[in-house]
């Protein structure tokens, strides 16, 4: 007789239990990870009803604060709306649409006049267009490889300096055969391109055409003021085309880099830094970037030499030095990535309201116009590209601190190497614009005072 087995009754399945997600703080902390730019969606709606309640009472206050709430909801905003646009957003349209969109609601009265004047004013009496670019500056440059930051300032010289000759050439042979004129052309369209901005290039181009011709420098300012304008247009354009064409072609790009074999010492493609950076070395990088900012403009009223450059200089001269200690260059690098990420758009916003008018934008919308400042801008690029990848660099980083030579001053650099991804390169466009655009006036100007 076989023994009885004893089995154990099946254990009763276990209960599934469904845990439904509670709002509150998960949801609620859903919705805080949601951002228009940087600015959490919770934050973003108080932040509408805020201006908005200001704005309509007509006591939108003065203070930094509220400049700084108001430049970051319209700014990211603006952006927002061109990265949602499919095929332009591949083409720089954050940059184009969040520094044209409030040129043009200012120009039709759209913006509320509080806001308008509180932007204005911010923009104006607080320049803070310079402590965004020396801040990407010397962020960039303490970050860049030592061992090729030399031979990369040199070498720019070359495809900045074929590309303009060349830009030159064939934007006059296409105006003149547009029927523009080629004297019209070069002087009034394709010398203005190049010239720098407006501050260092349209005025002081305009004065000395004023001089050298006996016109008035109003009248001659308004003719040149388009063609930079929307030839920093094209530029950006071109530039966000660029940033495609090297998604699709790798090896064509450094990503920020323009020479092969060149490494950052902080690498820009990590998010953060590796390890924990000492707020206090963030705190004295920032320091140490306005502090060769005032050295750069002792360096204008002592030896005429533009702030900016001065400055580019002087963050080489100490990065060949050493003379920056490597916690320091890691809180420089975060300065950099803070201002590269939060204060760009707010900044092309500004830009956009106090320094951009739509009406001289619009005046240059003319066909022939149109033609002969894309040509001048493709060549000048295109020059860049081939001469870049000849010299082993990389060809589309090349053509883009190029492009920066055909924008509109430092706000031309700061829309273009947004447009392209590449800040960077900020170092190498302050070249392009300040010293190229120096240049191309000093040279034009020696020109038309002997064929008058």
């Amino acid at each position: 007789m076989q023994p009885t087995s004893h089995r154990s009754p099946p254990s009763p399945a276990p209960l599934q239990q469904t845990i439904k997600p509670r709002f509150w703080p998960e949801g609620w902390w859903k919705l805080m990870e949601y951002r228009i730019g940087i600015i959490p969606l919770p934050v973003y709606v108080i932040l509408l009803a805020l201006i908005t309640g200001f704005a309509v009472t007509g006591k939108v206050p003065g203070e930094i604060s509220m400049a700084i709430a108001v430049l970051a909801f319209f700014g990211f905003t603006c952006a927002e709306i061109g990265k949602r646009i499919p095929i332009v957003r591949n083409i720089g349209a954050a940059a184009i649409f969040a520094t044209f969109i409030p040129s043009a609601l200012t120009y039709y009265h759209l913006l509320p006049k509080p806001i308008l004047t509180l932007t204005t004013d911010f923009t104006k009496s607080t320049n803070f267009l310079y402590l965004f670019i020396a801040s990407i500056i010397v962020g960039s440059i303490l970050s860049m490889d030592r061992r090729v930051l030399i031979q990369g300032f040199i070498k720019i010289f070359v495809p900045l300096a074929l590309g303009s000759v060349a830009a030159a050439i064939v934007g006059t042979l296409v105006g003149g055969a547009l029927g523009l004129g080629m004297y019209h052309t070069f002087f009034y369209i394709v010398v203005p391109i190049m010239a720098g901005g407006i501050g260092e290039g349209a005025i002081p181009l305009s004065v000395g055409y004023s001089e050298i011709l006996h016109l008035q420098q109003g009248e001659l300012f308004a003719e040149v003021l388009p063609p930079v304008m929307l030839g920093s247009l094209t530029a950006i354009i071109f530039a966000g085309l660029l940033d495609r064409v090297g998604k699709r072609f790798p090896h064509l790009t450094g990503e920020g880099r323009l020479q092969v074999g060149e490494e950052d010492e902080m690498d820009p493609v990590q998010e953060e830094i590796r390890g924990h950076v000492d707020v206090s070395h963030i705190a004295a990088a920032g320091i140490t970037a306005i502090t060769l900012y005032l050295l750069g403009l002792m360096c204008r009223n002592l030896f005429g030499l533009p702030a900016p450059v001065a400055m580019l200089f002087l963050a080489v001269l100490v990065k060949l030095a050493r003379a920056v200690s490597p916690p320091l260059q890691e809180g420089a690098f975060v300065v950099y990535k803070f201002f590269s990420t939060a204060v760009t758009y707010p900044l092309l916003f500004a830009i956009g309201v106090a320094m951009t008018p739509w009406d001289k934008l619009m005046a240059a919308f003319t066909l022939a116009n149109i033609v002969t400042i894309v040509a001048t801008v493709a060549t000048l690029m295109g020059t860049g590209f081939l001469t870049g990848r000849m010299l082993k660099m990389y060809p589309i980083d090349t053509a883009i601190v190029n492009a920066c030579h055909s924008g509109q001053g430092g706000t031309g650099d700061v829309a273009i190497l947004t447009a392209a991804n590449r800040m960077q390169l900020m170092p190498f466009a302050q070249i392009a614009t300040r010293i190229g655009g120096a240049i191309v006036v000093t040279l034009t100007l020696i020109v038309l005072a002997h064929i008058r």
